[in-house]
């Protein structure tokens, strides 16, 4: 079992100076390493079809819609399944989230994997590596503490 870890949006709650609303964390799980691979094989056809670059990651909200529906058209065929996390930073109110962003985003991923932990066995688990490299370190220490009591 293969799962790819995303988010969305940004783990701040700085709204005045540019903190997005929103905040997403989302899991793609392949139950087959194979099915993973052909998956990726694909996006990346997907991407010289669309002449960009190998390493250009799809940004929904940025992309038309000639993008979305070939990426779409691209996986729909893959067998894989998708869970996700969409909070309302604005409805968050426990000050230990606002006052340090990696709490936030620690929690919200760990309750993710907890909610899908009948699903998620033996699985290989791979973060996002474009985002900030001390969040993405101090998750993993966060998860191994919390996730295995």
């Amino acid at each position: 079992m293969l799962v790819f870890i995303d988010d969305s949006g940004d783990p701040g709650f700085k709204f005045e100076k540019g903190s997005s609303k929103i905040f997403v964390i989302a899991m793609v799980i392949f139950n087959d390493d194979l099915e993973a691979e052909k998956t990726s094989v694909a996006i990346k056809e997907t991407r010289r079809k669309l002449k960009v670059s190998d390493l250009y990651e799809f940004k929904f909200n940025k992309a038309n819609r000639k993008f979305r529906n070939t990426f779409f058209g691209a996986i729909k065929k893959f067998d894989f399944e998708i869970r996700a996390v969409v909070i309302n930073k604005s409805d968050i109110q426990d000050p230990k989230f606002k006052e340090r962003k990696f709490n936030f985003y620690n929690f919200v991923i760990k309750e993710l994997l907890k909610q899908s932990e009948k699903i998620l066995k033996n699985a290989r688990i791979n973060f996002d590596r474009r985002g900030e490299k001390n969040l993405r370190d101090q998750l993993r220490v966060y998860l191994s503490r919390e996730l295995n009591n």
